[in-house]
């Protein structure tokens, strides 16, 4: 059989998550210090894993409606607007917010249509892009990774559809300010542009209250997506949701039903039950974690910005080595697990941190990174 004529180009282009690649690695190596993976290192809380075991003993196994089941979609305007003072026009709980991105980007997305997509982004952006059509075009947020609006004006042409944007970020923990989001909105609603919001850390921020929802200032415009992967370590439970306008969510939905289908029956219960739950007792904790890392890299020569959410750090690398690669390459053979910067990046002269992590783990990496600094 030839395969290589057979596979479509679309897969056989694409090559495995750099993140992935990380992921096998430590499963090769005994006990590295792996502050590589972007999950929480605490457990999904109890009370949400006694309500996906009560809804699998007594049934719920079944296909849910495509748009999720209503309990839950009510439950999640009602959250949406509590957090964020808007109130969105419909919701679509989504295959974790991965499904959610499909599904807009699908939605959205000709053959032939530009995407801006910002520098660092996260993985999925630039490729799902592709995957639909779609050019991404890239605006560079290079070195305090908060999106400068004028920039954007040179790179819209008359096949612009979408801007890409996440807050807080990930690789690099970046917060949009209010005035940026403002500005970005304003930018947006005049080009006729839609707005993809990727605000699935939206809890986990270090200044005192959730990041506010892009949404909240272009309605008309937006697409927020969200879950429950970080805020309550659910990532293998496949949980989402999108909230926006109307006719987007009802496009949305209808492809959902050819796609993914529904998201898991057992994962929209305990998804209620999250929400009754603090899940807000991690976020000083990771701020310690943050801090200890921050201080310990820059003492040791790294430059490295303080992120304001998520649970990464976005270092550029020492001027020793040539590379995000090259560094990284050699921390893992000191065992040593980080993602180098050019996995998120058109450039590679970063890496990324997760201080998702014991602080045992923390302290032995930080060892590590001074002795690679000297």
């Amino acid at each position: 059989m030839d395969w290589a004529r057979l596979v479509a180009q679309r897969a056989a282009g694409l090559e495995a998550s750099g993140i992935r690649k990380i992921f096998d690695l430590a499963a090769t190596l005994k006990d590295p210090v792996n502050l590589s993976i972007g999950q929480p290192d605490f457990d999904v809380p109890e009370p949400v894993k006694e309500t996906a075991a009560a809804a699998l003993r007594e049934g719920f196994n079944r296909y849910t409606p495509s748009g999720g089941i209503p309990e839950l979609r009510k439950a999640v305007i009602a959250r949406f607007e509590k957090l964020h003072g808007t109130r969105p026009e419909d919701v679509l709980i989504t295959s974790g917010v991965s499904g959610g991105l499909t599904l807009a980007l699908l939605a959205l997305v000709n053959p032939g249509d530009e995407v801006l997509v910002p520098d660092p982004y996260f993985v999925s952006y630039k490729h799902l892009t592709g995957l639909c059509g779609g050019t991404p075009v890239y605006y560079d947020t290079y070195p305090n990774f908060t999106v400068k609006v004028p920039a954007l004006e040179k790179l819209v042409t008359p096949r612009t559809k979408v801007i890409l944007a996440m807050s807080p970020g990930n690789p690099t923990g970046a917060c949009l300010d209010d005035s940026t989001k403002r500005e970005l909105a304003e930018f947006a609603r005049r080009k006729g542009l839609a707005l993809i919001s990727d605000e699935i850390y939206e809890l986990f921020t270090y200044g005192g209250s959730a990041d506010r929802s892009l949404l909240a200032y272009y309605p008309e415009g937006t697409v927020s997506l969200s879950g429950l992967s970080k805020t309550a370590s659910m990532t293998g439970w496949r949980v989402g949701w999108a909230v926006g306008p109307k006719v987007l969510i009802d496009q949305m939905t209808k492809l959902q039903q050819f796609t993914f289908v529904c998201a898991p029956s057992f994962a929209q219960k305990a998804a209620l039950s999250a929400f009754e739950s603090d899940l807000s007792a991690a976020v000083p904790l990771y701020r310690q974690k943050r801090d200890f890392l921050v201080q310990g890299l820059r003492s040791a020569g790294y430059e490295v910005n303080e992120p304001g959410g998520a649970f990464y750090l976005f270092p550029r690398v020492p001027p020793k080595y040539p590379s995000g690669q090259a560094f990284v390459e050699e921390a893992v053979r000191r065992e040593l697990l980080l993602v180098p910067g050019n996995v998120f990046s058109e450039r590679d002269t970063h890496f990324r941190i997760s201080f998702a992590a014991p602080d045992a783990k923390l302290e032995a990496g930080l060892r590590i990174m001074r002795e690679m600094a000297r």
